[in-house]
């Protein structure tokens, strides 16, 4: 190839890919086309550039202008091409092949165990709390820093590479030309408008969506509570994979072109995804607090702060420092919310002053979400090695459970008492087994002695319950000779039996259907542990006596249940209605 020696060739190649005068310039891209081709126009370019730089204000005017002109086609040209390779070259990130790289580095788990299994924890267990807590002079949760480190693999950062080299060498001798002409601002702002699609259309394939603060603040928490457990996923990937990839290529193609030119470009690229992803954490840190939110608010704090050094890597120009500082201050916010929600629950546990039972012996509101101000002895001796953290949600299940024990003594029926426990203690069973991260740092053994509890509370429940009931169906009593044969039986002691039974039953069908177990499953279990107990005492008890009544006057006036329906009758129970609301089938 022939090097371009003088203006006149250099422009006349110029003008020949003006777009503006040529169809088929209009059509072509130099870069799609032949390597001498592309370097031709480039010693154009640079002949041109030369000649610009090189002349002053004594000289003819007319050559001035044609130089200038030549320039601003050749800069117009260029700019079509850098897009152009830019927009070939773009293709957002494979998530899930990317997902699976960066598996391997994770957030420790919340327990000894399972920290135990994994081999990043022992290179870094001395690094804690600390790290975060110099940041900004306050953070991060320091009652978790004896298990809850935040432990980073030198490999977190998982730079890909975004575009093929030879089309970063092509890039790069582009911008390298229109920041020498001048153009420089064109040429990031092109970059950054065809690179910043391609962020978004990562951010969609991982599932951040454009969501408004109020909007997420609005958000129902079940929905919430899916987008949190997307964002902790997302989030690792855009840090450590997307940005991080997307610095490498700004360096790539601008580093040392001019003041911090590589940065400028980076910021122009991520600055507004980066801001969308982590205004989602903003939003839920500075959002209304309740009790249900902790676990998920701790992931969030936890997943931010083992990003945090990759944060620092990735943001680490002047231009980026508010992303910096937003992604700290969102950090520090957490913790004070999460310490937040432990200190109100705790204080409503302990400073709650209702001294009226709940009707029904159901769920108490406080634990859903006592004036006792006394609080539990408690050993803690079988809790050795937990973390500060679950330790302290132990303590405060333990006064949640010792004041509901107080409350249950409102109770003027003994049942009812034991009931109200059955229920309270099942449902924080159930909310316990319903959360990972709870169970997981609660421990099984606790769960075991809640476990006991409840079920305790139902067995004792039934033992005060039905106890007369049974008795009514005890031989003892009905027998005129010693020998109990049925021709010894006493028909008034026998009709008054009958009668006991009726007047007792029917007295638990009034209030316990009142009564209400909003479980689902612990209702049917504890109708089952009743049938099992009182159908077969019942049938074996009408089996030998049922003749003595019918062979009588007015039989229906004391067998007044079938075993079908006493089946039918217990199956009314729990519902938290009265009964006359079932329609039950009676034995005439």
């Amino acid at each position: 190839m022939e090097p371009v020696v003088n203006d006149g060739a250099a422009e006349q190649i110029i003008l020949r890919w003006d777009a503006t005068a040529s169809e088929d310039a209009r059509v072509r891209m130099i870069f799609d086309g032949d390597r001498q081709e592309i370097d031709r126009y480039l010693q154009a370019v640079d002949q041109i550039q030369r000649s610009m730089d090189s002349t002053t204000l004594s000289d003819d005017g007319h050559q001035s202008t044609k130089v200038n002109n030549a320039i601003q086609i050749a800069m117009a040209r260029l700019e079509d091409e850098f897009r152009n390779i830019l927009i070939t070259n773009s293709t957002p990130i494979e998530t899930e092949s990317v997902a699976e790289s960066i598996s391997s580095t994770r957030l420790t788990t919340r327990t000894n165990s399972s920290r135990s299994e994994s081999p990043e924890n022992d290179d870094c267990s001395n690094r804690g709390e600390d790290d975060a807590v110099s940041r900004d002079g306050s953070s991060s949760f320091p009652e978790r820093s004896a298990t809850f480190e935040s432990c980073r693999s030198m490999t977190s950062i998982r730079e890909q590479d975004l575009i093929p080299s030879e089309s970063i060498a092509d890039l790069r001798c582009i911008a390298e030309r229109m920041f020498t002409a001048g153009y420089s601002r064109e040429c990031v702002q092109v970059y950054g408008s065809v690179r910043k699609s391609v962020v978004d259309g990562s951010f969609k394939k991982l599932g951040v969506e454009k969501l408004s603060i109020g909007d997420i603040q609005r958000l129902e928490w079940d929905a919430l509570n899916t987008k949190i457990g997307r964002w902790i996923r997302a989030a690792k990937i855009c840090v450590r994979v997307l940005f991080a990839s997307e610095k490498k290529l700004c360096k790539q193609i601008f580093e040392d072109l001019g003041t911090a030119a590589d940065d400028a470009c980076f910021m122009e690229t991520v600055k507004g995804p980066a801001i969308q992803l982590f205004n989602f954490v903003e939003a839920i840190s500075i959002s209304r607090r309740s009790p249900e939110k902790l676990f998920k608010i701790l992931d969030l704090h936890d997943s931010l702060l083992d990003l945090l050094p990759d944060i620092d890597d990735v943001f680490d120009s002047k231009p980026a420092e508010s992303i910096k500082t937003q992604a700290t201050e969102i950090l520090s916010r957490l913790a004070e919310a999460a310490r937040g929600m432990l200190s109100e629950f705790e204080g409503a546990v302990l400073r709650e002053p209702s001294r009226v039972p709940v009707p029904g012996g159901t769920i108490h509101p406080l634990t859903r979400y006592s004036d006792d101000s006394t609080t539990p002895d408690m050993d803690f001796t079988d809790h050795e090695g937990q973390s500060p953290l679950a330790l302290h949600l132990i303590w405060i299940i333990a006064i949640l459970q010792f004041n509901l024990e107080g409350k249950s003594k409102h109770y003027k029926d003994n049942s009812l008492a034991h009931f109200f426990i059955m229920n309270n203690v099942h449902y924080i069973v159930q909310k316990i087994k319903g959360s990972s991260e709870l169970r997981e740092m609660i421990g099984d053994q606790y769960l075991r002695t809640l476990t006991r509890i409840f079920r305790q509370a139902a067995t004792n429940h039934q033992r005060a319950t039905w106890v007369g009931v049974l008795r009514c169906l005890r031989d003892e009593g009905l027998h005129t000779t010693k020998t109990f044969s049925s021709a010894g039986v006493s028909k008034s002691s026998l009709r008054e039996r009958f009668k006991s039974f009726n007047a007792i039953f029917d007295e638990v069908h009034r209030t316990q259907s009142l009564w209400l177990i909003p479980d689902e499953q612990l209702r049917e279990e504890l109708r089952i542990s009743i049938l099992e107990t009182l159908i077969p005492a019942y049938r074996s008890f009408l089996g030998r006596f049922r003749n003595h009544i019918e062979s009588g006057r007015h039989p229906e006036n004391y067998i007044k249940y079938s075993v079908e329906d006493l089946e039918t009758a217990v199956l009314d129970l729990f519902e938290g209605y009265a009964a006359s609301q079932h329609s039950r089938r009676r034995s005439q």
